[in-house]
C-alpha cells in the first residue's frame, strides 16, 4: 500500500524528459512500498516488487546498497547513478524517512527515450506551466529572464530553443514600436538539451542580426503569426542556408521539425521564439504549435515586464548620475580624493552633493551640501543647486556672495516646496596659499595642519540656506601651510541612529592624525567610509579631501607697473623675457599683444598702480589687477569708435578670459594653451597630481634650466 507522500511524489513529476518512480524501503533494504507506474519504468509490476530486495534492479555494483543503508541509519540523504537492469542508466536519490514507517523513499528517474519525448501533451503543458513561468517571471532583468525561458522551453517542449528580441528592447531607450521583417534583433539565450557546441557556434548568443528575406523567421516577423515547419528537409535547410550565407545551417536544420512562435505583449511584436525538435523525436502538430503560442504569449509579458523595469531604471540611473560632477577639476599641486554612498540601495543619488572647480589664477572650487531629506525629490533639489553654485563659482563670486545667492533661489524653491539645505564652500588660492571660506548651516570643515595639529574651523553662524532670519552668510580668511589636509563632508558620515555626532566628529579626527600626512589619499577617503555600508538605514554621505599645496614660485612671475602709458612697452618687454625663460618664445607675440590690451584697458579706466601676473599651469594666464571695481564687458565697437576694441581681440586670441572683483579693485585675466599641454587634464588622479612639480617628471619645461 502506498502512502501519502509516496504517491504526492509520483504526482509531482512533471519533468516530461524523463521518468520517475518512488519506492519505499526498510532499514534492511527490502522494497515495502511501490508506485504505480513500476511497470513503465523499471519493468516489473508493482506487486512483484513488494518484499524484493534494492539491490535486486541493479545490473550491476549491488555492493553498493550497503552503503546506503548506513548513510540512511545515519540520517544522511545520497543521489547516484545506478545501471537498472532493463532500462539501463538512472538517477536515483534516497531520503531518509522519521516517523513514518519507512526506513527511506528511493526515487529512480529515468531518461525517457527519443521515441518517447514530447508524446504526451499533457504532461508537457504540465512541465511548461506549473512551476517553470512562475520562477521565471520573478526575474526583472532581461538577460537572465530570456536564458531561464530558453531553459524552460528546453528540454519540456523541443531540442533546442533560441529567444530573440528586438535590440531596442535591449538599449532600454525607447518604447518598441513592433518588430518587422527588416528589423535589428539580438538573439538572448539559446538552449539545447545534448549542449551541441554546433548550435552555440552558428547561432551566437548576443548576436545582432537582421533576418534574411525568404525564410521563416522573416514571415514570422512579417506575419506575427507562428510558424509551422513540420517536417525540413534538406531542400529547406539549404535554402535557408543560402539566404543566411551561413553553411552549417544546413546541417543543422536537415530533418527536424521546427516551430516558430512570435512574442508578442500588447499588441506588440517584441520578437520571436524558435523551438526545434531534432531527427528521431516526435514533430510537431497543432496541438503543440497552440500549447507553444500560450507558452510564448505569457513568456512576452514576462519580457515586457523586464523591459519596462531595464528601460525604467536606466532612465532614472541617468538622470541621477548626470546631478553630480562626472569630474573633479584643481590645480595641479592640489590632490583631491571623494567619496559618494547615497543612503538608499533603489536611488544612487540623494540630497547630498560636491564640487572641486578650478578657477583661474591657480585657484580652486571646494564645495560640500546637503539638501535635507532623502530619494528623488531631495536629489532634483540637489541638480538645481549644484548647478547654480556651479556658474556662481565659474563668475568668481566670493563663497560668502555665492552662498548668498544660493539663500535666494532656496527661499524662492521654498515658495512652492519647502526646502532647505546646508552648504560649506571654500575658495582655495595655490599662489597665496590662502584659504577663503563660508558656510550656511554646515557641520565645521576639518584642517590637518603641515606640523600635525588638527582642528575644526570656526566660520561665522550662519542658518542653512532656504530658512529666513538668523546673521547674515559672512566668510573667513585662513592661511594654510604647504601639504595641509582640508576635510569637508555631510552629516551622515558623522552621525547615524547607533552612533552620536560628537562621537563622529572625534572618530573622523582621529583619521585625520598627523600620521594622516604621509598617508596615500586613497586610503584616508576608504577608512572614513569603513563600516558605514553595514548600516541600512545610513544618510546620504558625500565627503571632500584636499590635500593643499602651492604652484612652485618658478610657475609665476608679477611686477608693479606705473600709471603712466609707458607702463605698456614695458610690460610687454618684461613679459617677453619671461617667456624666454621658459621656454615659450613661440607665445610671445600673442601674449604681447593681450598684455599690451589688458594695461592699455586698465591704464584708461583706473587710477593708482597696476600689478601684471604671469602664471604658467596647464595653460599660460595672464592677470592685470587694478584698482577699480567695474567689470569690464564685452561689446562690439562701431565704425566710427575710437575704443572699445580692446577686449574683442583678447577674446579673439585667448582661450578663455574673464574678470572677478578683488579686496583692492579688480583683475582681468585670459589664458593662452600651451603647445604640446592638454589645458583640461585636471582630473583627479591615482597619483599626487601636484607631484609633478617636485620630481624629474615634470611634464612642462624645467623653467630654472631655461
Amino acid at each position: 500500500m502506498r502512502t501519502a507522500m509516496a504517491r504526492k511524489a509520483n504526482a509531482s513529476t512533471p519533468d516530461s524528459a524523463s521518468r520517475t518512480l518512488v519506492l519505499g524501503i526498510d532499514s534492511s533494504g527490502l522494497i515495502v512500498q511501490s508506485g504505480q507506474n513500476a511497470a513503465g519504468v523499471v519493468g516489473v509490476e508493482p506487486g512483484a516488487l513488494l518484499g524484493t530486495a534494492l539491490g535486486d534492479l541493479l545490473e550491476e555494483g549491488a555492493d553498493q546498497i550497503d552503503g546506503v543503508l548506513e548513510a540512511i541509519a545515519q540520517g544522511h540523504e545520497r543521489t547516484a547513478v545506478w545501471k537498472i537492469s532493463g532500462p539501463g542508466d538512472a538517477v536515483v536519490t534516497v531520503q531518509p524517512m522519521v516517523g513514518s514507517g519507512l526506513a527511506a523513499l528511493v526515487h529512480i528517474r529515468i531518461a525517457l527515450s527519443s521515441a518517447e519525448r514530447f508524446q504526451d501533451p499533457a504532461r508537457v503543458r504540465r512541465a511548461l506551466f506549473d512551476d517553470p513561468l512562475t520562477r521565471f517571471g520573478s526575474n526583472l532583468d532581461l538577460d537572465q529572464c530570456a536564458r531561464a525561458l530558453a531553459d524552460v522551453v528546453v528540454p519540456h517542449y523541443c531540442n533546442v530553443a533560441a529567444i530573440v528580441v528586438l535590440e531596442s528592447l535591449v538599449a532600454a531607450d525607447e518604447t518598441p514600436g513592433g518588430a518587422s521583417g527588416s528589423a535589428v534583433l539580438r538573439r538572448l539565450a539559446l538552449a539545447t538539451d545534448n549542449h551541441d557546441m554546433d548550435w552555440s557556434a552558428t547561432f551566437p548568443t548576443g548576436e545582432v542580426l537582421v533576418y534574411p528575406p525568404n525564410t521563416p523567421y522573416r514571415e514570422c516577423l512579417d506575419t506575427a503569426e507562428p510558424i509551422h515547419l513540420r517536417h525540413m528537409d534538406a531542400g529547406a535547410a539549404q535554402q535557408i542556408a543560402d539566404a543566411w550565407r551561413r553553411d552549417p545551417v544546413k546541417d543543422l536544420l536537415d530533418d527536424v521539425s521546427m516551430v516558430i512562435l512570435p512574442l508578442i505583449s500588447q499588441g506588440v511584436l517584441l520578437g520571436l521564439m524558435a523551438c526545434t525538435r531534432t531527427a528521431g523525436y516526435r514533430r510537431f502538430d497543432a496541438y503543440d504549435v497552440e500549447i507553444g503560442m500560450e507558452f510564448a504569449s505569457r513568456a512576452a509579458i514576462v519580457i515586457d515586464n523586464a523591459r519596462r523595469f531595464s528601460r525604467e531604471r536606466a532612465t532614472a540611473l541617468t538622470l541621477q548620475r548626470s546631478l553630480l560632477p562626472n569630474r573633479l577639476t584643481h590645480p595641479t599641486s592640489v590632490e583631491v580624493r571623494h567619496r559618494y554612498l547615497p543612503g538608499s540601495k533603489l536611488v544612487e543619488v540623494g540630497g547630498d552633493w560636491y564640487e572641486s572647480i578650478a578657477l583661474p589664477g591657480g585657484r580652486v572650487a571646494l564645495i560640500v551640501g546637503d539638501v535635507a531629506g532623502h530619494g528623488v525629490k531631495a536629489a532634483v533639489t540637489m541638480g538645481r543647486l549644484r548647478t547654480a553654485l556651479h556658474t556662481l563659482a565659474n563668475l568668481d563670486y566670493p563663497p560668502a556672495d555665492a552662498l548668498h545667492i544660493l539663500h535666494e533661489l532656496m527661499m524662492e524653491l521654498g515658495e512652492q516646496e519647502p526646502h532647505f539645505a546646508t552648504c560649506v564652500y571654500g575658495i582655495y588660492d595655490a599662489t597665496t596659499g590662502t584659504l577663503e571660506i563660508a558656510s550656511a548651516g554646515h557641520l565645521p570643515p576639518l584642517l590637518l595642519r603641515a606640523d600635525g595639529t588638527t582642528e575644526y574651523l570656526e566660520l561665522p553662524a550662519a542658518p542653512p540656506l532656504g530658512i529666513g532670519g538668523g546673521d547674515p552668510i559672512e566668510s573667513r580668511e585662513f592661511q594654510v601651510e604647504d601639504g595641509s589636509m582640508f576635510v569637508i563632508y555631510t552629516d551622515g558620515l558623522v552621525e547615524s541612529r547607533g552612533r552620536d555626532i560628537d562621537d563622529g566628529l572625534a572618530r573622523l579626527a582621529g583619521i585625520f592624525d598627523s600620521s594622516a600626512l604621509d598617508r596615500p589619499m586613497e586610503d584616508l577617503a576608504k577608512e572614513c567610509l569603513a563600516g558605514v555600508y553595514d548600516d541600512h538605514h545610513r544618510d546620504d554621505i558625500a565627503l571632500l579631501i584636499a590635500r593643499l599645496r602651492r604652484l612652485p614660485d618658478d610657475t609665476r612671475e608679477s611686477w608693479t607697473l606705473p600709471n603712466d602709458p609707458a607702463a605698456v612697452r614695458r610690460a610687454r618687454g618684461l613679459v617677453r623675457t619671461q617667456l624666454d625663460l621658459w621656454g615659450l618664445e613661440d607665445l610671445s607675440y600673442t601674449t604681447e599683444l593681450l598684455v599690451s590690451e589688458l594695461v592699455t584697458n586698465a591704464l584708461r579706466y583706473s587710477p593708482g598702480t597696476l600689478e601684471l601676473r604671469l602664471l604658467l599651469e596647464r595653460g599660460l594666464v595672464i592677470e592685470v589687477m587694478d584698482r577699480s571695481a567695474a567689470l569690464p564687458r564685452l561689446r562690439r565697437a562701431a565704425d566710427d569708435d575710437e575704443g572699445g576694441r580692446g577686449l574683442l581681440v583678447v577674446s579673439e586670441y585667448a582661450r578663455r578670459w574673464g574678470a572677478r572683483r578683488t579686496a583692492l579693485g579688480k583683475a582681468v585675466w585670459c589664458e593662452l594653451p600651451i603647445p604640446g599641454v592638454d589645458p583640461d587634464d585636471t582630473l583627479v588622479s591615482e597619483e599626487w597630481p601636484g607631484q609633478a612639480h617636485h620630481t624629474d617628471s615634470y611634464p612642462l619645461p624645467r623653467f630654472d634650466e631655461a
